[in-house]
């Protein structure tokens, strides 16, 4: 298996957190668990599959696929190769007007975003080199064409980093407080930016620091204390949300 990180030009990097290649020889299934990222894929090779009760959809290859609240199963082709494009929390607005949270728990073509005949052509480009880094270069030519120079919201920005300093454990209420706007249009500007209600988004990174701590040398009630959950019970509960899985199954 290959998997690789490469960080986007300086041109890119406010807007794209890195592009990653992947190889895998065998056919294997895989769960993806929710992160705080849309993401673009490119199989250049081979094919990918989402199972959704125990029936296979094969996806378009160059899909996009917004944030998910909970855990997706996918099969991949033999001699599969993915180029993935990570975007930033707010990115993907500064490529399209397409609203993030339209995308929300979706993985849909990339023709649905931008138009078909320039998915088309970088799809053909991609099949024809051989290099990793030849691949980047088509990917980051691609975006810089589609980057639209519109001012940055710099109050979602100052959210988004709020919610990550508070580790997923602020409220709504404080956010809009802080932020001196009401909660109406926050949400309205979060969701269409970020791709999901702030109140989720802040849920999904408490779950990732959770998992993080699953693996130090700490309790579940610790852990549980620690971020802010009412219960043990409601700890596992949004846990197998996320996950499919107790969080003592994934710590083995």
């Amino acid at each position: 298996m290959k998997f690789e990180i490469f960080q986007p030009s300086d041109t890119l990097k406010p807007y794209i957190k890195q592009f990653v290649v992947s190889e895998m020889e065998d056919e294997s299934e895989y769960k993806v668990l929710p992160s705080l990222g849309i993401v673009v894929g490119f199989q250049y090779k081979g094919s990918l599959a989402i199972i959704q009760e125990s029936q296979a959809s094969t996806l378009h290859s160059a899909g996009i696929t917004g944030i998910v609240d909970s855990y997706k199963v996918f099969k991949n082709s033999p001699k599969i190769g993915t180029l993935l494009v990570f975007f930033t929390e707010i990115g993907l607005a500064h490529f399209t007007k397409h609203p993030a949270n339209e995308l929300f728990n979706l993985s849909i073509g990339l023709e649905y975003i931008f138009k078909k005949s320039l998915v088309d052509e970088i799809q053909d480009r991609l099949s024809s080199v051989q290099t990793d880094i030849q691949r980047i270069q088509i990917v980051e030519q691609f975006f810089i064409t589609q980057l639209q120079h519109i001012q940055t919201d710099k109050l979602i920005v100052e959210a988004v980093r709020m919610i990550y300093q508070s580790k997923g454990n602020i409220r709504v209420k404080e956010l809009n407080e802080r932020l001196n706007i009401s909660a109406s249009p926050f949400e309205k500007r979060f969701r269409k930016l970020v791709g999901i209600s702030p109140k989720k988004f802040a849920s999904i990174v408490r779950f990732n620091v959770v998992l993080d701590a699953l693996g130090e040398a700490k309790s579940l009630s610790e852990i549980c204390y620690e971020n802010n959950f009412f219960d043990q019970a409601h700890f596992i509960k949004d846990f197998k949300q996320f996950t499919g899985e107790t969080p003592d199954k994934m710590r083995h």
